[in-house]
């Protein structure tokens, strides 16, 4: 899928995309609260639902469950915002729907964040 077509961008959503000249950035604003309730799950283990909570769960997705490549990905996540950048776009795309479709079976993203260590 054409990482610049509106079918990509609705399908990637509430996550959003950023090209730039050598940069493609994957990031969600985590006070829209999407999945709210697996972060909630862990309170009291310290997880917010915030970037870094989100950083961990990408972590352990990227560890567990994704085989594309993902050599060129870095994190630049702050408390508001969860975000993964590559200069490969087309790599960093085909982590971006493999990802928000993990996101969107519940049972398995709550088993992978079961794993997630807290920062």
């Amino acid at each position: 899928m054409d990482f610049t077509s509106e079918k990509f961008l609705r399908k990637i959503e509430p996550f959003k995309w950023a090209s730039g000249e050598e940069q493609y950035t994957f990031y969600l604003n985590v006070a829209n609260g999407y999945l709210a309730e697996i972060f909630a799950k862990r309170a009291e283990d310290g997880f917010l639902g915030n970037g870094y909570d989100w950083e961990a769960l990408a972590e352990i997705f990227l560890a567990e469950i994704y085989e594309g490549e993902d050599d060129s990905f870095e994190f630049d996540s702050e408390a508001d915002t969860f975000v993964i950048y590559s200069e490969d776009g087309k790599s960093l795309s085909d982590f971006a729907l493999a990802f928000k479709d993990a996101c969107e079976d519940k049972e398995l993203i709550a088993d992978l964040f079961s794993r997630a260590e807290l920062r």
